[in-house]
């Protein structure tokens, strides 16, 4: 076994880290992670992030109920990116109510949603 590092100076500090599922390997979402948000991930088990947009920690599922429960944990070998395997409480990982931020794709140069919403987001955010 090797000590744990993750490289938060490379990016300025943000880490770039994957959300999958850890039962089916879909991926969730794309978030970042400092420091701060990497320990509280570690000790709680559930997956906490930095907000860029709103500059502070972000416990996934704070707001929306959609928590991410950590199973596994990688690291890339350059100890600058991470996956979190999770579960995924509530269904949905994205804050537009789909199960995953991934829900569109290319089709000639154009956007098609290819998810369907597990939840409505005015009803759970109020927007």
């Amino acid at each position: 076994m090797e000590k744990l590092e993750i490289d938060f100076e490379k990016s300025g500090g943000l880490v770039p880290t994957i959300a999958q599922d850890a039962e089916t390997g879909e991926i969730l979402m794309l978030a970042y992670i400092n420091e701060e948000s990497w320990e509280e991930t570690l000790k709680s088990g559930c997956a906490t992030y930095w907000s860029r947009s709103r500059s502070k920690l972000w416990k996934k599922g704070e707001s929306s109920g959609n928590v991410q429960k950590i199973k596994e944990i990688l690291v890339d070998c350059d100890n600058d990116t991470v996956v979190f395997k999770v579960e995924q409480i509530g269904g949905a990982a994205c804050h537009t109510g789909h199960r995953t931020c991934f829900y569109r794709r290319v089709v000639d140069g154009q956007l098609e949603t290819v998810g369907e919403k597990v939840f409505d987001p005015e009803k759970v955010y109020g927007k």
